[in-house]
């Protein structure tokens, strides 16, 4: 039997759906492509000169900028959704719009021609995470920057168009509409709960401990029980950790491993597979968003990443609505992939 389940985080509505599995083509195969060389590779080490100048490396030391021996590397996208040079005008009237300013810049997210996360060692995505830190604690320094989304597509079906493993941050002088309502909806839930949304989330998944896939330190890894995707899974803490451009570097070498086994896991169980992932990012500056936001961020908010494998087609109702159908119930997911865990 279906359902209809609310999101209360997002404030969607999901249907689970099980007799959609059944549907002939109901999955996205990720398609045979031939595997780029690594001396045709513009993200692999010694092919420096294939990208823009660097913006930000971890390096061993002693290396040079621009050359071998960095650990991650921080480039401008060559194909830039907006830019750092444009104005920063917003033209007023019934056509309204924003000069196209912004910041859209490339994480290359290891040296190794990996072409999927699951690949990665723990110590690669601590420096990941140690770089998208620093990626979002630099920006938040320009004022004119309002919200950072951080985003990583694995899989041509999720939206890749380079193999190699690499994470995209894009900063704007607007927040969406999406996101303003998601950190509105937040802040009230804490006005009137005096916790946060997410951390509520976990305490009731925690005490059904239906859909709780692993837990590590402070951090629970668990599938949503409004899953909007098959498999998706969310990692996060019931306390306030900080947001990704204030965690401790403690913080960050907890959360690292629990992360790469819930990957590895997923490959387990569903072999080769295309993923979307994004770290969340509340809104930055004041003159975007509401001050008493804004200045209770780390209590009415938690340091939250977002797995969302892309097993299933959308189709019209889901573009149409905005209500996804998802045919693997979250309880089903999770129990595969503790199951995962186990062996």
């Amino acid at each position: 039997m279906s359902d209809i389940r609310h999101d209360r985080v997002h404030g969607t509505h999901v249907i689970i759906a099980p007799e959609r599995l059944h549907r002939p083509h109901c999955y996205g195969v990720e398609e045979k492509k031939e595997i780029v060389k690594k001396e045709h590779c513009p993200f692999c080490e010694g092919n420096e000169s294939m990208t823009p100048p660097e913006i930000f490396a971890i390096r061993e030391q002693g290396s040079l900028p621009n050359k071998k021996g960095w650990k991650t590397r921080v480039v401008p996208n060559l194909y830039k959704a907006v830019q750092i040079e444009a104005a920063y005008e917003h033209h007023y009237g019934f056509f309204e719009r924003w000069e196209g300013f912004g910041a859209h810049e490339l994480i290359i997210d290891t040296p190794e021609h990996h072409t999927s996360m699951t690949q990665w060692s723990e110590s690669e995505v601590v420096q990941w995470l140690l770089t998208l830190r620093a990626g979002v604690s630099d920006l938040r320094k320009d004022e004119r920057i309002a919200y950072i989304s951080l985003f990583k597509n694995e899989g041509s079906e999720a939206g890749a168009s380079q193999q190699h493993s690499h994470t995209q941050l894009i900063g704007l002088p607007i927040v969406p509409k999406m996101l303003r309502e998601r950190y509105q909806r937040s802040f009230t839930y804490y006005r009137q709960n005096a916790c946060a949304l997410l951390e509520s989330e976990i305490e009731q998944e925690e005490a059904s401990n239906e859909r709780i896939v692993a837990k590590h330190g402070a951090f629970t890894a668990y599938c949503p029980y409004a899953s909007a995707y098959p498999f998706e899974v969310i990692i996060s803490s019931k306390k306030a950790l900080g947001q990704i451009d204030t965690l401790h570097d403690e913080t960050i070498a907890e959360v690292a491993p629990l992360l790469l086994i819930i990957l590895k896991n997923m490959k387990k169980q569903l072999g080769c597979f295309t993923f979307n992932l994004s770290i969340s990012t509340p809104p930055l500056q004041g003159n975007a968003f509401e001050y008493d936001i804004l200045t209770h961020t780390d209590e009415m908010c938690r340091f939250a990443i977002q797995i969302m494998p892309r097993l299933y087609h959308m189709g019209g109702f889901e573009v149409s609505t905005g209500v996804m159908i998802n045919p693997v119930s979250p309880e089903h997911a999770a129990k595969l992939l503790r199951e995962s865990m186990d062996g």
